[in-house]
């Protein structure tokens, strides 16, 4: 039993409930009081928290990551979309199951580090000859300690048929679609703690044919599972569906049966009204990523439009390549102040940046009913912040702090009772040996590509 006493607490619930100075605690894996005031005292032996100058939220959810990419930061660094991919493709084929390995770990102990408790990884590269670099991922997740959306990605549209990434890291469609079944088979849990569930991810419109995007929802309904790809990330995307369907991103997405409550679309920033309204009318998630969509330029995406019409939006690191920060809680800021360049200061407040980083992410991954609020009886995945130091002192309201300041360090992140970081610290694999199998992987994938 963990007791967190004297804190502040966004519990994120349906009502917003706040408290000022109040309690959790969690009893195995699950949260069994949340209040007011000091917290009662348990019956069963238990571990104590003075979470005093602290606040208490709930874990943070991640809806859409490219973890690989960990090992190809810092490159293409003024490029477009399609430039940056064209530029990073030939290194991608180099990759294997040691790099996907090593720079998945090092991007899910950033995560951590910055309260992150559940992550959705779109993971769509498979060189031949690789190994098994799914398994690698899952396998990384599992030695980290988050949660882990797993996305069996696929591209079989390379240069020859009209697609962006060069023939040799495309697979072929029934292999793609055998792959990805086998891959739910292996990892996908049903359980509402699953630390592991598996979703089907065909990479892109401009990656992949008609014929894999239709077979993937098949597979993905038939097996109870979900479905993500990205969607209106860019004017060129835009132009390109337009040319090739006669119709908008969103449109094409519609007519193969990719809106629907089990759908979430990575990024969608070029939406007219009609595609917001859409994307609300039939609860088509989306991952909103702001500091990516910044690094590279793509624009801004309507989010006060999507919350309005009732669409599930949370937040994205997405691929460290194209985020080199690769934490989440900058993230809530970035979306606060891209949401107000659009339309203005009234156009979200720091708790509606707060709710898209935990319940709104929790509705994207269809996880609502365990995770994303502190509730007695959901799944005990909380993040306390430390607002003791100098970066925060003096700000009355600790989830403006929280937003508006300085990224505070934890005091603690916990995944399902397990105590994952304390102070600031991650207790499951030493950073230094991570951070040297990072920099080894990295210089792999590219004295490979040269």
């Amino acid at each position: 039993m963990i007791v967190l006493d004297r804190c502040a607490v966004s519990t994120v619930d349906s009502s917003g409930t706040e408290h000022a100075s109040g309690h959790v605690v969690v009893d195995g894996s699950r949260i069994v009081s949340v209040g007011s005031g000091p917290a009662p005292k348990p019956d069963a032996e238990h571990t104590y928290v003075d979470a005093s100058s602290c606040l208490v939220t709930p874990g943070l959810i991640n809806t859409h990551h490219h973890l690989y990419q960990w090992a190809t930061r810092g490159l293409a660094t003024d490029a477009t979309l399609f430039e940056w991919l064209t530029a990073l493709y030939p290194v991608w084929r180099g990759l294997d199951d040691e790099v996907t390995h090593a720079a998945a770990s090092a991007g899910l102990a950033k995560l951590a580090l910055t309260g992150c408790t559940l992550a959705a990884d779109h993971h769509y590269v498979f060189p031949s000859g690789g190994g098994d670099v799914f398994d690698a991922l899952v396998s990384a997740g599992r030695r980290v300690g988050i949660r882990l959306e797993a996305i069996r990605g696929s591209m079989d549209r390379g240069e020859s048929q009209g697609g962006l990434p060069p023939d040799n890291l495309v697979e072929e469609t029934e292999a793609a679609l055998i792959a990805t079944e086998q891959a739910i088979r292996d990892h996908h849990s049903t359980a509402d703690d699953a630390l592991v569930r598996v979703a089907v991810g065909p990479c892109s419109p401009f990656s992949v044919s008609k014929e894999l995007m239709t077979g993937a929802a098949e597979l993905a309904r038939r097996n109870g599972v979900r479905l993500h790809t990205h969607l209106a990330e860019t004017l060129d995307e835009e132009e390109q569906c337009q040319a090739e369907n006669g119709c908008t991103p969103t449109e094409y997405a519609e007519q193969l049966g990719w809106l629907g409550p089990d759908v979430w679309l990575a990024h969608t920033v070029h939406l007219n009204g009609d595609a917001v309204k859409r994307l609300g009318a039939t609860s088509t998630g989306s991952a909103h990523c702001p500091t990516s969509n910044g690094r590279l330029g793509t624009g801004i995406a309507p989010v006060r439009d999507l919350l309005d019409a009732g669409a599930p939006v949370g937040l994205g690191v997405d691929g460290s390549a194209s985020n080199e920060d690769g934490g989440l809680v900058v993230e809530l800021r970035s979306a606060l102040y891209q949401a107000r360049q659009r339309g203005g200061p009234a156009a979200m407040t720091a708790r509606e940046a707060l709710w898209m980083g935990t319940m709104g992410g929790a509705r994207v991954l269809g996880r609502a009913d365990s995770l994303g609020s502190i509730e007695p009886g959901k799944v005990a995945d909380l993040a306390v912040w430390d607002l003791s130091g100098l970066d925060h002192a003096g700000i009355a309201d600790p989830v403006a702090a929280l937003v508006l300041g300085t990224p505070p360090p934890l005091k603690l992140l916990i995944v399902g009772g397990e105590v994952v970081v304390r102070d600031g610290v991650l207790l499951t694999a030493p950073t230094d040996d991570l951070a040297r199998e990072l920099s080894a992987a990295s210089r792999k994938l590219q004295e490979a590509a040269r």
